[in-house]
């Protein structure tokens, strides 16, 4: 039994009762969000089994994010991709997905699956591909038998483009930059080559009978997505969002858990328009977008272009946010990549979280504050999204004042410092309001 199962049959299962309570929810309500669709619950039994702490994403909850990582073809080093994993979920992600292609990449997934607590998300296609001399040799049978391979391994969720068509390829020569996904262009170049529609729309029933087994999620993967802002919104792109929304429906009369990829690169102005369309025509399922990145002239700061738009996706909607590294478009990113990438989106996904009143969302910024209001420094590392970087600013901060004024040591736990040394004491305005309630105190007193 799947998690949309039992919820349609009115049960309530562990995983659902963990849900609720990390998001200060009634489990009924958890239960009739997944039974409605609008919630996913990526959790396969083996990886249940193992470790995997149960999260829920949906519109309903608060906003999630995703880390892609994994080995290049250009440079594949399994202990380095493991630490990064690890430093994207100590900075807060709340899943990832292992995108490896190049040598042992059977084997870094299994210790990703093995070793992490959080859902890991797949494109299986990049398997088979390694697996084959080229695409255009791919069977019906070596997508099942990757499918299962990695739904045994305990993967909880997959992206598969099953809803770009033959018919929608014409559609791209409109486009700047063509198709951008890797997994939508390796599907594209097989349907052409064997002049056959796509073998993963074809066979969408028989995958959805693994998934079901598993209780693997699907990700139906948004092939056409614009890779850039002149090819946002277009016949393309809708056609396959059109299909996407027929999938959805099926995949949940076969008992599947479902949830849908959007675009990448769209204008600002965009982006509620294709939020709204997507929730219309996939039936409220979870939508997972990547970025979107709102303007395409800046590489090497793409973590910040597409925050911004991702904020506006999670405020009109969107279910969970695919990080963005500063390497987008340049590079395979590096451990501080990663933690800039996934602090960016933990900023997206809070601000959207506060803007759209979930439960408690507001409660640290509110504690934050506080502890800047009565200068209380350890308090707000403790608060902050990034404690480590917060303290080393600070700490850096004061060697520098204290070391202009002659002074050698930063001040201890326990000193306060009452002041920032952007504005010194004099100009403090916290410090200053702290001496006018004083002088108002002392006015009342002798009043």
């Amino acid at each position: 039994m799947t998690q949309y199962i039992e919820a349609v049959n009115g049960r309530v299962t562990p995983e659902m009762e963990l849900v609720a309570a990390g998001e200060y929810l009634l489990p009924e309500f958890v239960r009739s969000e997944v039974a409605a669709g609008r919630l996913v619950i990526p959790a396969n039994k083996i990886h249940l089994s193992k470790r995997l702490s149960p999260i829920g994403i949906g519109i309903s909850l608060r906003t999630k994010i995703n880390a892609n990582l994994g080995n290049s073809a250009l440079s594949s080093d399994s202990f380095c991709e493991i630490a990064k994993v690890q430093n994207a979920i100590k900075y807060g992600a709340d899943t990832v997905m292992d995108l490896s292609t190049g040598v042992d990449i059977d084997r870094l997934r299994q210790r990703i699956i093995d070793e992490v607590s959080v859902p890991v998300g797949t494109v299986p296609l990049y398997q088979i591909c390694e697996e084959l001399d080229d695409v255009t040799d791919m069977t019906v049978q070596n997508i099942l038998d990757a499918v299962e391979h990695q739904a045994r391994q305990g993967v909880d969720y997959m992206t598969i483009h099953a809803g770009l068509l033959r018919e929608h390829i014409g559609f791209v020569d409109e486009r700047l930059t063509g198709i951008v996904s890797r997994g939508g262009s390796l599907t594209a170049k097989w349907m052409i080559a064997r002049g056959a529609e796509n073998p993963f729309y074809e066979n969408f029933g028989e995958l959805c009978e693994i998934m079901r087994e598993y209780d693997v999620c699907w990700s139906i993967g948004d092939g056409l997505r614009p890779g850039c802002l002149h090819d946002a919104s277009d016949a393309a792109q809708f056609g396959e969002l059109e299909v996407m929304g027929k999938l959805t429906l099926r995949g949940r009369e076969l008992g599947c858990q479902v949830m849908i990829e959007g675009p990448g690169h769209v204008p600002f102005d965009q982006i509620e328009m294709n939020v709204k369309r997507q929730i219309e025509v996939c039936d409220g399922a979870p939508f997972y977008v990547l970025g979107p990145v709102v303007c395409d002239i800046a590489p090497g700061y793409d973590h910040i272009t597409s925050a911004i738009g991702a904020t506006m996706a999670a405020y009109h909607g969107a279910a969970m946010l695919c990080y963005v590294t500063p390497k987008e478009h340049l590079g395979l990113p590096d451990m501080e990549d990663v933690r800039a990438g996934v602090i960016a989106y933990k900023i997206a996904a809070h601000a959207a979280d506060v803007a759209r009143h979930r439960p408690n969302a507001r409660e640290k910024d509110d504690a934050m504050a506080k502890a800047r209001f009565n200068f209380n420094w350890e308090e707000q590392f403790r608060l902050s999204l990034d404690p480590e970087r917060a303290e080393e600013y600070y700490k850096n901060s004061r060697k520098n004042n204290n070391n202009n004024n002659n002074e050698t040591s930063c001040p201890k736990n326990g000193d306060v410092e009452n002041y920032c040394t952007m504005c010194g004491p004099k100009f403090c305005a916290m410090r200053t309001t702290h001496d006018l309630n004083e002088l108002r105190h002392l006015e009342g007193e002798k009043n």
